[in-house]
C-alpha cells in the first residue's frame, strides 16, 4: 500500500468469553476462534499492516453487547465506530437507538446489523416489523449491515428499494461460494443489490469462504471483480473479518490479498476503497 493512503479497517470484531459465550463458535472447524480476542490482540496487527482505524461490528444478538462496545471505542482510539445490534422488531426501536446514543461512547455508534444469515425466512427483512425497525435506523441516521447468504439477497433488494433513505452495506460480499467456484445465484442477486444507489459492499470475509486450508488470491479474484464492476471502488470498503479471518490468513495476509486483487486501480480508486468509503458511510 501506498504511503499515502491511510487504511480504515471496516469491519473486524473482539469477544471475551468470560463475559459472555460466543454461541457460534462450534464443531472442529472453528475451535481455534473459541478463545479471547480483545482490542489489545488487534491493535499491533492492525499499526504494522498500515490500519489507523477501524470498525467495530457486532456478533451475537445479545442487547448488552452494543453498549460495551462503545465503551470499547470510546476508550481505544484505534476503534473510530460501532455496527452494534438491537432488536429491529421492538415495537420501541426508535427509542432504544435514542438510548444508545446516549450512552457513555454513544457517539461511535455508527450503524445496526442482525444475523440475518441464520434466519430460516429468506424474505425476513420484508416483515412488516422488520421493515419498521429499519425506518426507525435510518430515521436515527445509522446505516444498516446485511450480513446475509446469497438465497437472501433478493430480499436485500427489494428493503433497499423500499428505504431510499438508508444506507445499505453488504457485508463479505454477501458471502460468495467461493470454495466450489460457483457464481449465480450470487452474482445475479449482488449486481441487483449494486444496482441500487443506497448499498455499498465490504471486500472482506473472502478467505474463509474459499477453501481455508489452500486458497490463494486466483481463488479469490472473479468475485472481487464482480464487486468491483457492480460498485465501483467508491463504493466499496476493506474489511479484515479478524479475527475470524484468523481461520484461513493472518491480518497481514488478508490486507495484502486486497492490496493484490486491486491492484489494477488508480491511487484515488484505491483510497476510496481502502479508506474513503468507510469512513464517508460511517461518518468516521
Amino acid at each position: 500500500m501506498g504511503a499515502a493512503v491511510t487504511v480504515v479497517d471496516a469491519h473486524h470484531h473482539v469477544w471475551d468469553l468470560s463475559v459472555r459465550d460466543q454461541d457460534w463458535i462450534t464443531g472442529p472447524e472453528l475451535r481455534p476462534l473459541r478463545r479471547d480476542f480483545t482490542v489489545a490482540d488487534l491493535a499491533p496487527e492492525a499499526r504494522s499492516a498500515g490500519v489507523e482505524r477501524t470498525v467495530l461490528v457486532q456478533t451475537v444478538t445479545v442487547a448488552e453487547e452494543t453498549p460495551e462496545f462503545l465503551a470499547l471505542a470510546r476508550a481505544h482510539e484505534l476503534i473510530a465506530g460501532v455496527v452494534g445490534w438491537t432488536d429491529l422488531t421492538r415495537p420501541d426501536v426508535a427509542d432504544e437507538l435514542a438510548r444508545l446514543r446516549e450512552l457513555p461512547g454513544g457517539p461511535y455508534l455508527k450503524g445496526i446489523r442482525h444475523q440475518v444469515q441464520g434466519e430460516p425466512d429468506p424474505e425476513w427483512l420484508l416483515r412488516a416489523d422488520v421493515r419498521r425497525g429499519l425506518t426507525a435506523v435510518a430515521d436515527a441516521g445509522l446505516v444498516y449491515d446485511l450480513v446475509v447468504l446469497p438465497h437472501q439477497l433478493p430480499a436485500c433488494v427489494k428493503a433497499a428499494a423500499d428505504h431510499p433513505g438508508l444506507t445499505f452495506v453488504l457485508d463479505h460480499l454477501g458471502k460468495p461460494p467461493i470454495a466450489s467456484g460457483e457464481r449465480e445465484p450470487w452474482e445475479t442477486g449482488v449486481r441487483s443489490l449494486a444496482a441500487l444507489p443506497n448499498t455499498v459492499c465490504k471486500l472482506s470475509g473472502m478467505v474463509t469462504e474459499a477453501d481455508p486450508a489452500s486458497w490463494r488470491v486466483d481463488d479469490l479474484r472473479p468475485y472481487a471483480d464482480v464487486v468491483l464492476d457492480a460498485f465501483g471502488p467508491d463504493r466499496l470498503m476493506f474489511g479484515s473479518d479478524w479475527p475470524v479471518c484468523t481461520l484461513a490468513a493472518t491480518y497481514g495476509q488478508v490486507l495484502d490479498a486486497a492490496e493484490e486483487l486491486t491492484g489494477e486501480l488508480s491511487d484515488a480508486e484505491r483510497t476510496w476503497l481502502f479508506a474513503g468509503t468507510a469512513a464517508q458511510v460511517y461518518g468516521l
